[in-house]
């Protein structure tokens, strides 16, 4: 108030001072331009210039606010296709996720360019060109997509390697994948595309290599990862051997696969399946000497009945000292219908078809199986003994469609068949 009071008297002051001066003397202004002239007096066109200020003031003012309303309509141009864009947007991922892939790639790339979020539109619309078999459209809208939004290079690169992994593309996606992993060498996700793609392959080499990186990330469930890295290395293996030179001798051939062996990590070379594959190749390598020892070692430590059966089938130098190995294993697992099964064919290669037909019965007993079955016809008709071997055959037939009585498995102690076989085999 005090403030407003002082200007006011200020305003007075200098108004009366003007006036004063006004009234002693107007002055003289003479202006000439050419053949024109303008007089006036001083105070006069001091007014003159003062309201044309204003009025100049005025008019830049009135100028620029003239221009408010186009600006407002820009903006409201602008709210209206963001709102377009994203009905449209909202409508296309609809129809993605109800399957009406045309419809959807249509709505998503009409408002790619005025979304917000462009990268989503490019990456839901290049889904929908894949499910309509459109592979030029999808490239081509990953590539939009990589244009309009640079730093999202990796989110378009996994969405790239999807499509190529689910086109069956392999080769492109292994690229696109290592591409991808040296810009995240620890994307879980990228990981495990990048073993899908190693199986597919076959590339067992390179999946071994990234093992260490799945179970460290944890990118797998234990099992899984069980699973894979047996099969990884069961693979290698037998991958060995065909890699060989075809005129390549027994010796040369145990080396490699010995020292393929030696490469896997000990805490697998236990596990059964590698254990087996393993005995199975140094059979395939004319090493069953090898196979027989090894097998018998590997069942000292951890009884396992398919290595049993496995040992049943080996043929090791000595016939005789591998049946007494076998028999020493009954006192511990008399109730194993695989040891008997390979006792019986034990047996039989120490031409003891008597007990071979024994162990096959015993076999049978405890477990039925085609294989047991089939030892037990192959001694019968060995040892002479068509019309059991025939009934065998049908029980056989019976027991592989699912229709073999509970109480028809053949006795050990159906001694008439087993003492006439005996008597046949003393005989011959």
């Amino acid at each position: 108030m005090k403030r407003l009071f002082l200007l006011l008297l200020i305003v007075l002051a200098a108004g009366a001072w003007i006036g004063e001066k006004m009234v002693k003397d107007p002055g003289y202004v003479l202006i000439t331009y050419s053949e024109t002239s303008i007089e006036t007096s001083l105070w006069v066109l001091l007014v003159i210039a003062a309201v044309g200020f204003l009025a100049l003031h005025w008019a830049v003012n009135l100028f620029f606010k003239a221009r408010i309303p186009t600006h407002k309509i820009r903006e409201w141009r602008q709210r209206r296709q963001q709102a377009s864009s994203q009905g449209k947007t909202l409508k296309g991922l609809l129809a993605l996720s109800e399957g009406r892939w045309w419809k959807a790639q249509r709505l998503l790339t009409q408002a790619a360019e005025t979304s917000g979020q462009p990268l989503v539109n490019y990456l839901a619309a290049a889904r929908a060109a894949h499910e309509q078999r459109e592979d030029k459209a999808v490239d081509q809208l990953l590539q939009q997509a990589l244009t309009s939004v640079p730093q999202a290079e990796l989110a378009i690169g996994v969405t790239q390697a999807q499509i190529q992994l689910e086109r069956g593309q392999y080769d492109p996606a292994l690229a696109t994948l290592l591409r991808l992993r040296r810009l995240a060498p620890k994307h879980s996700y990228i990981m495990r595309m990048l073993k899908e793609v190693y199986l597919k392959l076959g590339d067992w080499s390179s999946l071994t290599t990234l093992l260490p990186e799945l179970r460290k990330h944890k990118v797998l469930e234990d099992d899984e990862m069980a699973t894979l890295e047996q099969q990884c290395y069961a693979n290698m293996l037998g991958n060995v051997l065909p890699a060989l030179p075809v005129e390549a001798d027994d010796s040369t051939r145990l080396q490699a696969l010995n020292k393929e062996w030696k490469a896997i990590p000990s805490k697998l070379s236990s596990e059964e399946p590698l254990v087996r594959r393993y005995a199975e190749l140094l059979i395939e390598a004319g090493s069953e000497d090898k196979a027989e020892a090894f097998l018998k070692d590997q069942l000292k430590k951890n009884w396992d009945e398919s290595l049993v059966t496995l040992y049943g089938q080996v043929q090791g130098s000595d016939a005789h000292k591998q049946l007494e190995t076998a028999k020493s294993w009954e006192a511990k697992h008399a109730d194993s219908a695989a040891l008997k099964l390979a006792l019986a064919r034990l047996s039989a290669r120490n031409e003891q078809f008597g007990k071979a037909v024994e162990y096959a019965q015993a076999s049978l007993a405890l477990e039925k199986s085609s294989d047991a079955y089939q030892e037990l016809i192959n001694q019968l008709l060995q040892a002479g003994e068509s019309e059991q071997a025939k009934a065998m055959m049908e029980e056989s037939r019976n027991f592989a469609m699912g229709n073999l009585p509970a109480e028809s498995a053949p006795k050990a102690e159906d001694k008439p068949a087993e003492e006439t076989t005996e008597a046949k085999a003393v005989a011959s």
